[in-house]
């Protein structure tokens, strides 16, 4: 079994402490929270690539720093709550891992924070699918 980073545990924990109706609450708390892109992004929007497993317009971009720190830049619209908060929760819990560390959280991790019964689960597929396009640019970087 694979430990999680503390952020990514963290962040489960807190979902998990809460009722279901307050898991909603706390999803809503990270789409506010979604940090903005840097400036480098925002004057190049093609450096971003799409997840279009997401419902809503939703571009990710990853990088490794020189420090070998991992970052994820992500953009989501403030009138999709969810994803834009599954969005923030991946940009914060995954934000200065390792490349291992970030290459070693679980697939399921989306599942794991107690969301299910809130969200459909293609909302949750979608955050799946941004985990997954993270990995795989990141092993593209790391390959490169």
């Amino acid at each position: 079994m694979t430990t999680l980073p503390a952020q990514l545990a963290d962040i489960q924990e807190d979902f998990l402490a809460l009722e279901q109706k307050d898991r909603l609450l706390l999803l809503l708390e990270f789409s506010n929270e979604l940090p903005e892109l840097p400036a480098r992004f925002q004057e190049h929007p093609d450096l971003l690539e799409r997840v279009v497993e997401c419902q809503s317009p939703v571009f990710i971009f990853v990088e490794v720093d020189a420090d070998s720190a991992f970052h994820l830049h992500a953009t989501a619209p403030r009138e999709s709550p969810t994803t834009r908060g599954f969005a923030s929760i991946l940009a914060q819990g995954l934000d200065g891992l390792s490349v291992e560390q970030v290459l070693a959280v679980p697939d399921d991790y989306p599942q794991s924070i107690g969301l299910s019964a809130a969200v459909s689960p293609l909302r949750l597929r979608g955050m799946s699918a941004m985990l997954g396009r993270a990995k795989r640019q990141l092993r593209e970087r790391i390959a490169g």
